[in-house]
């Protein structure tokens, strides 16, 4: 009874090790993770003792089946005697350290689940087959494993228990990788939150060690003591080792140097306890404390992050502390009767087949798991803490971090946190308070000196806004009598040497001088000529002879005598505006990079050429070309680079053509060559095959040659039996088989192309489900003025696919454009925004008009205005609350039935402005005729207005432009101070982009706009 005893005393000592390791694990982990990893703990132990009980005992030590796998003793306990029993509490124990130990390695990243997974096949799969190999005949020498026959000795467990651990451990560190900014270079990672907590944990593992190796004798003899000594000297010299080395090494003690050394010490003894000499002991002790520091040093320079050190402390601590058994151990107590060659031959045998065994088996079932459950947390969740993502358990701390960063992300320094009483976090807390209310203060104060600073510019602003344009007076009878400096500088003259002079004679062309003085004759009042208030266009010369363009408004006042008049001339050089316009004309038929026709001008040609052929039987083949690749030039090489190479594949494609084909650029890095005439099968090939050739050729990019590789896809249409669209949709759909099949290549379009691309169009089919399962959702994007104040909102659709990420508008808006479906998305958006916009007025929200983009398809639909007005009535929203935003594309498809429509809408107070204003047409024409209220300029121009002179010119001009027609601008994609700064002093009136808000939620939206009311 008295050895019963002692083994049983001894399982409950090595239950301590469960203590141990929850508070080591916890205190050298951080502290918002160190709830998950003592429910980890608890959770490793519930699950590996259960395991081990149902069937893991049965495989370690039930009856061999030749020496690899025990068949019998399953679900223990019934029948069995009290030696057995408490021998079966005593590995148990075992099980449930290997388990522990092992998923601690990936603490702080993975889910709970994950360490389930992990303790599930150690204890079930792993640990039972190597113990039965090493220790079957512990419990029944007859039964003994095939390692155990050929003589190798792991007396408690060095690599049975440890490294089997640690071998689990690096496969599943492999598989879930480091903790984020883990290994970033020049910062130093946390190494803990409580070293105290973690010493006194690896005190308990010392102690609970005691059992872990006394009590493996299974009785209590004179070897107890003994091996008690060698496992303290291991213990002892491995620590003393280790914190000795990072002494040297790093001028300081560090106590995790110093309780990974005594851990290792430990583990090095395990296996020859019972069979060295004290100064041996003390020896493995050494060696240990040298191969943790090292093992540490190794894992760092391969950037495999070991949460706990459990890879160095077990798995190579355990790898010396078998081998170290031939080494040391006195061959009578081993009693195995080997040399030592063939003792150590034997110990590294059993290393590397158990080592293989446990990484191979744990590794590639985790890799399977993986695939199937993630078995890492999100990067939002490991920044945030496990405590609350894995368990919804959060602290004092947490909450207060919580509502700090609850003031960051919302800007108002107004609000306080909660104040804790009687803690420390609380009187944190209420010092917080007091430095956010100052701050509050502060920027009180800074906000209105900024706003009177503000008001200032604007009046210095107006002022030189007024001196911009040239005032000349002049009298009845046309002589100048005031020249301001404006004028000076536009005429190149001063006004001493112009006053008195006729400005007719010394300003107009010989051509305008007979028309110009009959308008003076009349007072300007003549439907022929000038007019007064009315603004004109003529030409002038400068004094140097030059002429100019010039924009030409005449006012009139009376002087005492009525009948005698003075007429001031307020004159406008307009070279740069007609240059602009000049461009944006460009820009609507040709791409601004790389000057070859946009789509605009291919589709206008194409449709020429179709209704060429089918008149005069002629053949069309479209080359619809795309660089392979190219996303990488720019992102390693950066955009300019990318530019100069679309530029040079214009030149390319150039050289090659013949004078009356068609090359344009559809966008991006997508090319389309189109050739008419008399062609055949072999010209077409020819052409296809110069095109790749040039296109092979090298091209110095930042002072390096690269080869471009591009894919050609080739349609034809004899005679015009191919549309358009259909022409460059076949082009399109075989050049993506030219991509498929190698890239660098091209490919003729045929039928089974075809067929192929109606696969996609399921994609169509998924975007209907959607609609019917209503995973549509909206957020909105604030348009601010110039002070911050929120003016308007736009709504922005958003689809989250169930149980799948968020899809980009990008990809699901072009498909259902391409049918009825972009239709009813539109119905979904502004049932939605009106069901929105009648929750905030219900609530007493200061509620702003939200602007809808509404499609080509839906803004043409027969019930479209009818449908408008039934959701108008539904919801009892007043049409002032809605803007509707348009491109120039659809208006010019159709600009008849555009101006009614729109006047339409015009008559249910909704405003109507045109998006990316200046990618499209452009065209003065259409802005005359549409009843229109906004004109968004384009991101691409705002992105570089502060910093290009030609997209800060078409900013100008689009905003002159609008002020002109009285509309409103709106500068879209603003997202650096110098573009606001920019665009403000054009006298844009609306901003919408990142540096003022993001697109929110609607109850984020509503918080905000309620802020403005306070």
């Amino acid at each position: 009874m008295s050895d019963n005893f002692w083994l049983l005393l001894s399982a409950m000592f090595v239950f301590l090790m469960q203590a141990g390791f929850l508070c080591l694990e916890s205190g050298r982990t951080r502290s918002k993770n160190s709830i998950n990893v003592a429910a980890k703990n608890i959770g490793d132990f519930i699950v590996s003792a259960s395991i081990f009980w149902l069937f893991g005992f049965g495989i370690m030590f039930g009856p061999s089946l030749g020496g690899w796998a025990g068949t019998g003793d399953f679900a223990f306990g019934e029948g069995n005697t009290s030696f057995q029993i408490t021998f079966f509490l005593f590995q148990m124990m075992f099980c449930s350290t290997a388990a522990t130990l092992t998923s601690g390695a990936i603490a702080e990243r993975a889910r709970f689940s994950s360490y389930m997974y992990i303790t599930l096949i150690l204890s079930g799969l792993i640990y039972p087959f190597v113990g039965h190999w090493a220790w079957a005949g512990v419990y029944n020498p007859d039964n003994r494993g095939w390692l155990e026959s050929l003589g190798f000795v792991d007396f408690a467990g060095s690599t049975v228990v440890h490294s089997v651990g640690g071998w689990v451990a690096l496969a599943s560190v492999l598989i879930v990788g480091p903790r984020i900014d883990r290994f970033k270079a020049n910062s130093k990672f946390p190494s803990g939150s409580n070293l105290p907590l973690a010493a006194m944990g690896t005190l308990l593992i010392w102690f609970g060690w005691f059992g872990f190796n006394g009590g493996s004798t299974l009785k209590f003899d004179e070897q107890v003591p003994y091996i008690i000594l060698n496992t303290c000297l291991a213990a002892m010299w491995g620590g003393l080792t280790a914190t000795f080395i990072h002494l040297r090494t790093k001028k300081y003690v560090d106590m995790g140097a110093s309780l990974n050394g005594i851990i290792a010490g430990l583990v090095a003894i395990t296996a020859s306890c019972h069979a060295v000499a004290p100064v041996d002991a003390a020896i493995i002790g050494v060696v240990a404390g040298i191969v943790v520091h090292y093992g540490s040093k190794l894992m760092d320079l391969l950037k495999v992050d070991d949460a706990l050190n459990v890879i160095p402390t077990h798995l190579f601590a355990g790898i010396w502390g078998t081998l170290a058994v031939a080494f040391f151990g006195e061959q009578a107590k081993l009693g195995t009767g080997l040399s030592f060659m063939s003792q150590l031959t034997i110990q590294l045998l059993g290393v590397v087949v158990i080592g293989l065994f446990s990484f191979l088996s744990c590794y590639f079932i985790l890799l399977i798991l993986n695939k199937i459950s993630p078995l890492r947390v999100t990067r939002e969740h490991e920044l945030s803490g496990l405590n609350i993502s894995e368990h919804k358990a959060s602290t004092e701390l947490i909450d207060l971090l919580d509502d700090m960063q609850n003031h960051q992300n919302k800007g108002d320094f107004t609000l306080q946190v909660k104040e804790e009483p009687f803690t420390e976090v609380g009187q944190i807390a209420r010092k917080y308070n007091e430095v956010i209310s100052k701050v509050s203060k502060e920027m009180t104060q800074r906000e209105k000196a900024i706003n009177q600073f503000k008001i200032s510019e604007r009046r210095k602003s107006a002022i030189l806004d007024s001196s911009m344009d040239c005032i000349v007076s002049i009298d009845w009878q046309g002589n100048i009598i005031e020249f301001n400096p404006a004028a000076e500088r536009t005429f190149g003259c001063l006004k001493a040497e112009v006053m008195g002079q006729s400005f007719i004679n010394s300003f107009a062309l010989d051509k305008d001088i007979v028309e110009f003085s009959e308008s003076l004759k009349l007072q300007f009042v003549s439907a022929n000529g000038l007019v007064l208030n009315r603004r004109s266009e003529i030409e002038l010369k400068r004094a140097a002879g030059q002429t100019f363009p010039a924009e030409v408004t005449i006012t009139s006042s009376k002087l005492n005598n009525s009948l005698i008049n003075e007429f001031t001339l307020h004159i406008r050089d307009v070279t740069k505006q007609q240059k602009i316009q000049a461009r944006l004309n460009f820009l609507a038929y040709h791409d601004p990079l790389t000057h070859l026709s946009n789509r605009t001008h291919l589709i206008t040609e194409l449709n020429y050429q179709v209704a060429k052929a089918k008149k005069h039987m002629g053949v069309i083949a479209l080359f619809f070309l795309d660089l392979d690749k190219f996303k990488k030039i720019n992102d390693t090489l950066g955009h300019k680079a990318g530019d100069y190479l679309l530029c040079q594949v214009a030149n390319r494609l150039k050289e090659i053509c013949r004078e009356e084909d068609i090359i344009a650029r559809l966008g991006g890095d997508e090319f389309i060559v189109v050739m008419t005439g008399e062609l055949n099968q072999q010209l077409i090939t020819e052409k296809a095959q110069r095109i790749l050739s040039i296109m092979r050729e090298p091209i110095t990019l930042n002072g390096k040659n690269y080869q471009i590789a591009t894919s050609v896809g080739v349609a034809v249409s004899t005679n015009g039996e191919l549309g358009t669209e259909e022409l460059i949709q076949r082009a399109d759909i075989a050049m993506y088989n030219a991509k498929f099949y190698g890239r660098d290549n091209f490919k003729l379009y045929t039928e089974k192309m075809g067929q192929k691309a109606q696969q996609e169009m399921s994609f169509e089919r998924k975007i209907g489900q959607a609609i019917e399962q209503d995973e549509f959702s909206v957020v909105y994007q604030p348009k601010v003025k110039a002070d911050g104040e929120i003016l308007s909102l736009e709504a922005l659709i958003r689809w989250q696919q169930k149980g799948s990420d968020e899809i980009s508008p990008n990809e699901f808006i072009p498909i259902a454009e391409q049918s009825n479906l972009i239709v009813q998305i539109g119905e979904i958006m502004m049932t939605k925004v009106l069901e929105q916009l009648r929750y905030w007025l219900d609530h007493n929200s200061n509620v702003v008009p939200v602007a809808i983009n509404i499609s080509g398809r839906q803004l043409v639909a027969e019930d479209f205005i009818r449908h408008i007005k039934q959701l108008l009535k539904q919801f009892s929203i007043p049409g002032e609350l809605l803007e509707f935003e348009i491109t120039e594309g659809i208006l010019i498809q159709d600009i008849q039935s555009c101006i009614a429509i729109l006047q339409e809408l015009k008559g249910l107070h909704i405003k109507v402005s045109i998006d990316d204003f200046g990618t499209g047409y452009s065209s003065l024409s259409y802005l005359k005729k549409l009843p229109l209220d906004i004109l968004k300029i384009d991101r691409s121009f705002v992105h570089e207005c502060d910093s290009k002179t030609e997209d800060a010119e078409i900013c100008a001009t689009i905003i002159n432009l609008a002020k002109s027609l009285n509309l409103m601008t709106v500068a879209e994609g603003v997202e650096t101070h110098s573009q606001f700064n920019t665009l403000q002093n054009m006298g844009c009136d609306l901003y919408q982009g990142y540096l003022f808000h993001q697109p929110q939620g609607a109850d984020a939206v509503f918080e905000l706009l309620n802020s403005q009311l306070n």
